[in-house]
């Protein structure tokens, strides 16, 4: 499943990979997680419609269940050959920022998606050296609602990202008046 928004965005959220609900639609983060994504992003002044948003593995992996799909975690192979796609689009849309949701996003923007939680709210680089914001997944949050404080980490590292992108912006504003 390709990524959608606009083609000259400054800022790209990368998933981990599709869920049963974006997989039936065909877009990224309709589901439950991206409905939190969306309300954390209203929340800290992120507009969804100015960001390309996409996933690291492109296909939804799941074991049937009955009627129900239930999610399964791509391993590093799957995520090593959905990774060309994920990097022709970031040359794509050439963003100033990335933000890798989840351990899965994190590996294959970074190489390694280990200790996520030590490395939350840091910054990375991609192999082509765009930075990389690093984040939980809004599905984190939600297999743990008794648990407020991972949603306010996942709200303070999206507001951070929309500071690190204006900041970004005004630089490059003040680079191309000086030339």
């Amino acid at each position: 499943m390709a990524g959608e928004g606009p083609i000259d965005a400054p800022l790209m959220i990368v998933g981990e990979q599709p869920g049963d609900r974006e997989d039936l639609a065909g877009r990224p983060f309709v589901g439950p997680a991206g409905q939190l994504f969306d309300s954390v992003a209203v929340e800290v002044g992120l507009d969804r419609r100015a960001v390309f948003i996409t996933n690291a593995v492109k296909h939804f992996k799941f074991t049937p269940r009955g009627k129900r799909r239930i999610h399964q975690s791509p391993n590093k192979g799957e995520i090593a050959s959905c990774r060309p796609w994920l990097m022709q689009e970031i040359a794509q849309v050439s963003p100033a920022l990335i933000i890798a949701m989840g351990a899965t996003a994190v590996h294959s923007l970074t190489g390694d998606g280990m200790r996520l939680m030590q490395r939350r709210g840091t910054v990375e680089q991609s192999p082509d050296g765009v930075p990389v914001l690093i984040t939980l997944h809004p599905s984190a949050v939600l297999r743990a609602p008794d648990d407020a404080s991972l949603r306010d980490l996942f709200a303070k590292d999206l507001a951070r990202a929309v500071t690190m992108r204006d900041q970004i912006a005004a630089l490059e504003a003040r680079t191309s008046a000086i030339q």
